[in-house]
């Protein structure tokens, strides 16, 4: 399976705002997208983390480039920072695997 993880921090107040607006209907469309084993979301220390599950790399990455989800991608040098990391695993990390994972070997944006 393929595991995708992000960690995003919004650029401030109306930044926070933009971002909520973008995220929700891009999560939702991840918990609905077909490939998609599991998906969830919380908030790490500074950053607003997503862990998500994929029969593949490819399902994932047509989840990516379509809907919601590429309306958030466009905008997001505008609202937010923060790591991203994907990789294949047998297992679906922890909160704290994923967020060592993010920090050590995420790639910033």
């Amino acid at each position: 399976m393929y595991i995708s993880l992000t960690g995003l921090k919004p650029n401030g107040f109306l930044s926070y705002i933009r971002f909520w607006f973008l995220a929700i209907p891009s999560f939702r469309q991840a918990q609905t997208a077909e490939g998609n084993l599991h998906c969830d979301v919380k908030k790490v220390k500074e950053y607003q983390c997503t862990i998500t599950a994929w029969e593949s790399r490819e399902m994932m990455l047509q989840y990516l480039r379509s809907g919601a989800h590429l309306k958030a991608m466009k905008a997001f040098k505008q609202i937010a920072t923060g790591p991203t990391y994907g990789y294949e695993s047998e297992t679906i990390p922890t909160w704290e695997e994923a967020y060592v994972l993010l920090t050590e070997k995420g790639k910033m944006h």
